[in-house]
């Protein structure tokens, strides 16, 4: 009866069409299964994020900032290698035991640094020094990274910690290796430089272009210093429509050569310095810094100068994370500056002495109150700069 049916014309038609269903079925759930290891993996938009044009206000395009981005190795940021970079970031194959990524200790709630003096392991020992803040990265002039500029570019930074027998503990060959055989790398690297080719060169290239297209644009500061002209009057001197009598106050002590004088290592208007500073912390320098680098006598005590960007969310503060809060940074600057022998010249008086602020409790209060409005919550909570593996 079977055999009867299917020699009718009109049922083979209709059985091929039923196998043909089927095989188109089963194609679709394989290719599906073929290229949804990403998918499943990464929630990354289809249309990549924007982090090579971002929308700066006209300030931040003047060529006096544009002359302090340090690019190496003419490694612009593009859209793809950012958004490699960002998974990378993220990446805890990256660590030996798998159980870290960088952004576990450069928390981007926190303004890409870490909330304990001393940031663990992968294997819980614990970092030399705090965990510095990935702000405005790309605003440092001499290019040099870490508090003691041992790395002479971003590139060579950014390789170091995943080396580093404390931190992640790594080679780069082991490095490479896992991530040859992670199934999702392969269209990442080859739509960031065109091939799959995975080498350590090409992960440093693409960290570095995520970490410089983290700039801080947003915050109540910026919103004020959009309605000057550029360049501007002397900071200290226009009061900001949008600051309160308070933070307006704090701006003038920032910005004043004749009162806090805190512009001198700040103050370019993305807030980093253009060279390494000894801001009087000790007496005699434990920390070598600088010049534990470079063993010139003069740079003993001396370290990077980070962007004051977000501030209020990146204690502790200073190499070693000795202060817990604003308040204390502050104070430290109107009362507990040592005479170290390479103390910064902003920070001396004429004679050589250390320029003690001697501030008032209302203009420490005021000083700090303009700190805070360099915080920049929407870098902070950006999806394009947060952890993208789905959990």
């Amino acid at each position: 009866m079977i055999l009867q049916k299917l020699r009718s014309p009109k049922n083979w038609v209709m059985l091929l069409s039923i196998c043909l269903l089927f095989s188109n079925c089963k194609k679709d759930i394989t290719s599906t299964a073929g290229s949804s290891s990403l998918e499943l993996t990464l929630s990354l938009p289809v249309n990549t994020y924007n982090y090579s044009h971002l929308a700066l206000p006209a300030y931040l395009l003047s060529s006096v900032i544009q002359g302090q981005i340090n690019i190496a190795n003419s490694n612009t940021v593009t859209d793809n290698g950012a958004t490699l970079g960002r998974v990378l970031f993220y990446e805890k194959n990256l660590s030996k035991t798998q159980t870290i990524s960088c952004g576990s200790c450069h928390q981007q709630s926190n303004a890409f640094s870490d909330t304990i003096v001393l940031s663990k392991g992968f294997a819980g020992g614990l970092t030399a020094r705090n965990t510095m803040t990935l702000m405005n990265t790309a605003y440092y002039p001499d290019g040099k990274y870490f508090w003691d500029e041992r790395a002479n570019t971003l590139e060579i930074q950014v390789l170091a910690p995943v080396q580093n027998v404390v931190e992640m503990g790594m080679t780069l060959d082991s490095m490479v290796s896992r991530l040859q055989h992670l199934s999702y790398y392969p269209s990442l690297f080859t739509k960031a430089f065109g091939d799959p080719a995975i080498t350590s060169d090409r992960v440093s290239l693409a960290l570095a272009q995520f970490l410089r297209s983290i700039v801080s644009y947003q915050s109540k500061f910026d919103i004020g210093r959009q309605s000057l002209p550029t360049p501007a009057p002397p900071l200290d001197q226009v009061a900001f429509s949008n600051f309160t009598a308070q933070e307006n106050r704090g701006k003038q002590l920032f910005f004043s050569p004749q009162l806090a004088n805190c512009a001198a290592c700040h103050g370019t208007e993305t807030f980093t310095a253009a060279k390494p500073q000894n801001n009087g912390l000790d007496l005699v320098s434990v920390d070598l810094g600088v010049g534990g680098i470079t063993g010139l006598p003069q740079q003993v005590g001396n370290f990077k100068v980070p962007s004051l960007k977000n501030i209020a969310l990146t204690a502790p503060y200073m190499h070693d994370g000795r202060f817990t809060s604003l308040d204390q940074v502050v104070e430290h600057y109107s009362t507990g500056i040592q005479a170290n022998r390479n103390l910064s010249g902003p920070l001396r008086n004429p004679d050589g002495t250390p320029r003690l602020l001697n501030l008032s409790a209302d203009d420490k209060a005021a000083l700090v109150a303009f700190l805070n409005t360099l915080t920049d919550t929407n870098i902070t909570s950006d999806i394009k700069y947060s952890d993208p593996f789905i959990k």
